[in-house]
């Protein structure tokens, strides 16, 4: 149930319409696109604090520079390439309870090339930010979302030794796809997981 490819095409080779993104879905999703954390401080300022509160001892976070992209984190959406239903599957496994979760998704052809990029997620040592560097990201194209929608052994492997306590965040080391702009609500679908 990893990375969904829906096709291919001449000689095999996949195009960005073969790939679906995954975003966890918002519960009370206001207007018609979806937005990026800091455009929600204006127009939404309730979800805008809900939203930061889960940056809570990763404010460095929030501050970090996307660097192909020219802004800041706060000002991208964020996709998986990976289905969520890979990780929970995974996560379930182990004995934890997790009632089916719902998640939007899109056709990685909705996204402008020229706005997006993917960036892989490195570990915090010893749980100390360390700035991205040029290496940490990729070009959004058909051939780097190949490469990336299936999770990693690492990553199931986290998964399966999660306590049973700890939060559950699964995209932490699984590449993110980086979108700057919004997306209108009207090119999403729906998956449970």
């Amino acid at each position: 149930m990893a990375g969904k490819r829906t096709g291919r095409h001449a000689r095999g080779v996949p195009e960005l319409q073969d790939f679906t993104l995954y975003h966890r879905a918002v519960r009370d999703v206001r207007g018609d696109h979806l937005l990026p954390l800091n455009t929600l401080r204006g127009p939404h300022p309730d979800v805008y604090a809900r939203e930061v509160a889960k940056y809570a001892g990763r404010e460095a976070l929030r501050d970090e520079r996307v660097l192909p992209l020219a802004c800041g984190w706060g000002d991208v959406l964020f996709f998986s390439p990976v289905h969520p239903g890979a990780l929970l599957d995974t996560v379930r496994a182990t004995g934890r309870t997790v009632p089916p979760l719902r998640f939007w998704t899109v056709k990685a052809a909705e996204l402008d090339p020229a706005r997006a990029c993917i960036r892989f997620v490195r570990p915090w040592p010893g749980g100390t930010y360390s700035p991205p560097v040029p290496a940490d990201y990729a070009p959004f194209d058909a051939a780097t979302l190949q490469r990336v929608c299936e999770p990693s052994a690492a990553t199931l492997e986290r998964l399966r030794n999660l306590p049973p306590d700890a939060p559950l965040i699964l995209w932490s080391d699984v590449p993110h796809v980086l979108y700057r702009g919004t997306l209108p609500l009207s090119a999403l679908g729906e998956v449970r997981a």
